[in-house]
């Protein structure tokens, strides 16, 4: 029961045997427990990511240095990409700066929601920034080839941790999540992960499987929030009844249920559509389910909370943890507006090809 995210892939040879179906389901059973269940697993975000980006394109001393220790449990990692001056749903407006050197790359940048990076146990990095260029190649590039992945250790000089941020009031140790300023960061060439310009290439191996990942356990914490919704009902009487046989709560069962079994198979669909056909060809499947899964598990978990009463919204239930988690994932990994814009694009070349 050891990094089982690590699905059978046509890029490496690290996989425990699993399609992206069948850890689905896993990652149900982990999302019951969200703060502990992946980590006991070594599938815990961004560690999943950020291996599956050096199994898939690191070079062999990147995956000798940093990935082993990661399979191994042994170190921690981050992800730097969202910056707070700019609208980092955008990656083209990213302006981390990574400037070439004779001796590697020197980088500049300002980070915020870099999750992972309280953890003591972080050791590195993988940042995404803007390679510097100063030759007329620059004006011809594309804007999605100016982006770049490197790793960049946490011990390195110059990286300073500002403080780290709250989600709702919860602070998420151990790992939390970090501001960062990179200040005059050396890092040596062979850090560069896969070659100047191929961040997004990089970015949408590593996020269509951990979008997946993501999902599944949003619908085990959505389960979780119905069994605790219908023990609540069945113990409490109000007006001399149980509470569950009162009408507007017989709804809620009824829509949690429907809610959640909807959204599993579109899950489990789009799961599918990789395992055939790959990521590439399963972009809109990703999307719609990224939009759906934390929509659905906010109302039925804000359904738990208000059949608890106050008990929902203290620390006494899992459920006021669970709804931030919730509610935090119709931002990370993309805001929903960012996939609708997907769906709608790729939902009209679709119709457009049946004139």
């Amino acid at each position: 029961l050891w990094n089982l995210f690590l699905t059978k892939s046509n890029h490496h040879n690290l996989d425990m045997g699993l399609t992206n179906v069948e850890y689905a389901v896993l990652c149900e059973i982990l999302g019951r427990v969200p703060w502990i269940a992946p980590e006991v697993c070594n599938c815990s975000a961004p560690d999943t990511g950020n291996m599956e980006v050096l199994a898939m394109y690191g070079s062999k001393a990147q995956q000798e240095k940093w990935l082993k220790p990661l399979l191994e449990g042994k170190i921690r990692s981050c992800f730097g990409m969202t910056e707070p001056r700019v609208a980092s749903s955008d990656a083209t407006n990213i302006q981390t700066s990574i400037t070439p050197t004779d001796e590697g790359y020197i980088i500049n940048g300002h980070k915020w929601w870099t999750s992972g990076a309280m953890d003591p146990r972080c050791k590195v990095c993988i940042l995404m920034g803007k390679v510097v260029r100063t030759d007329t190649k620059k004006s011809k590039m594309s804007s999605y080839r100016q982006q770049s992945m490197i790793l960049v250790p946490m011990d390195a000089p110059g990286v300073t941790i500002k403080r780290p941020l709250h989600v709702f009031g919860y602070d998420d140790a151990p790992h939390g999540h970090a501001e960062i300023v990179f200040n005059n960061v050396k890092v040596p060439k062979g850090n560069m992960i896969l070659g100047e310009g191929r961040g997004f290439e990089i970015a949408q191996g590593r996020l269509g499987p951990g979008r997946i990942h993501h999902c599944m356990r949003l619908i085990g914490m959505a389960e979780r929030a119905l069994e605790l919704m219908v023990q609540r009902t069945q113990l409490r009487t109000a007006f001399k009844v149980p509470v569950f046989k009162h009408g507007s709560i017989g709804q809620d069962i009824a829509l949690s249920r429907i809610e959640i079994d909807q959204c599993r198979l579109l899950t489990m669909k789009a799961a599918e559509t990789i395992d055939n056909v790959g990521i590439k060809l399963a972009r809109q499947q990703v999307a719609m389910i990224k939009v759906a899964a934390p929509k659905m598990a906010l109302k039925v978990i804000d359904r738990a909370i208000q059949a608890h009463g106050g008990m929902g919204v203290c620390q006494d239930t899992v459920l006021a943890y669970m709804w931030a988690v919730a509610r935090t994932l119709r931002l990370a990994d993309g805001p929903d507006e960012v996939h609708m814009r997907t769906i709608a694009k790729l939902e009209t070349r679709i119709q457009r090809a049946k004139l």
